[in-house]
């Protein structure tokens, strides 16, 4: 235990946190700081919001991995603010004063999900799998705008910046993943929205394990599985990273709702 890397864990109590803790435990010492207590690691009970209480868990941990957030890509202004914006913050600040040296970030391809809006993209969303073929399109990668399609997209193209302006000029590294769909049940052939976007469980552990050790100081990713119809492009992260996903969706599904846990 004690040569294990002490990681924590916002929102460890979560579905991706609790996915970590079942897959990492033999390669990282974890804390959770959650609202409620997790299962499988120490946990501190705390609200990111107030930054008293962040400084003090995060003191003694080597690396963040920062997951805990309004996670609804229709979230409200004024719980975007408290739990994504000055969460974040909280974080970042909190990481610096404690003398963490990694923050893995968990952002999200709605920090561009404006480009759903248009072709090629907008048929893959609607599942009008027809008009196109795989590997004839365009896939979407880190250089592409900010496009945010909500507060929530907006928050997480902050952490971000924030993250780039804390390596600058307070020495503070940092990983940002923009993550697809991490489902409860582990299955996208709900929707073809799900079939683009999924990260399988196996690839969020991977690909997190793989920033938290990357050599370099800063980056952005894409983070889907393999998938036939991905918009976004994981070839950064496969070649900066050394990424290999080992899951990869179809093209075959059947309408239907989201699990609950997922909604």
């Amino acid at each position: 235990m004690a040569d294990r890397r002490k990681v924590l864990i916002t929102g460890g109590a979560g579905l991706i946190g609790s996915i970590l803790i079942d897959k990492l435990s033999d390669r990282y010492d974890f804390t959770s700081f959650d609202l409620k207590e997790a299962s499988g690691a120490r946990s501190v009970v705390g609200d990111l919001s107030e930054l008293a209480a962040v400084e003090s868990a995060f003191a003694g941990h080597d690396a963040v991995v920062h997951l805990a957030a309004d996670r609804d890509a229709g979230a409200k202004w004024e719980s975007a603010l408290k739990n994504n914006f000055i969460s974040t913050y909280n974080v970042f600040e909190a990481a610096k004063r404690t003398g963490v040296r990694r923050v893995v970030f968990a952002s999200s391809q709605h920090a561009t999900g404006g480009f759903y809006l248009d072709e090629p993209w907008k048929h893959i969303v609607d599942g009008e799998f027809g008009k196109l073929k795989p590997g004839e399109y365009e896939l979407l990668d880190e250089t592409c705008r900010i496009r945010p399609d909500g507060y929530y997209g907006a928050s997480k193209a902050y952490g971000e910046a924030l993250g780039s302006y804390y390596l600058d000029y307070h020495g503070l590294s940092s990983m940002h993943l923009r993550i697809g769909w991490v489902l409860s049940k582990d299955n996208p052939t709900f929707s073809p929205f799900a079939l683009s976007l999924w990260l399988s469980h196996r690839d969020v552990a991977q690909i997190t394990r793989l920033s938290l050790e990357a050599p370099h100081n800063y980056g952005i990713y894409y983070a889907t599985s393999d998938n036939m119809w991905k918009i976004w492009d994981i070839s950064r992260a496969k070649s900066e990273l050394g990424y290999l996903p080992e899951d990869s969706a179809g093209g075959e599904f059947v309408p239907g709702p989201p699990p609950a846990r997922d909604q």
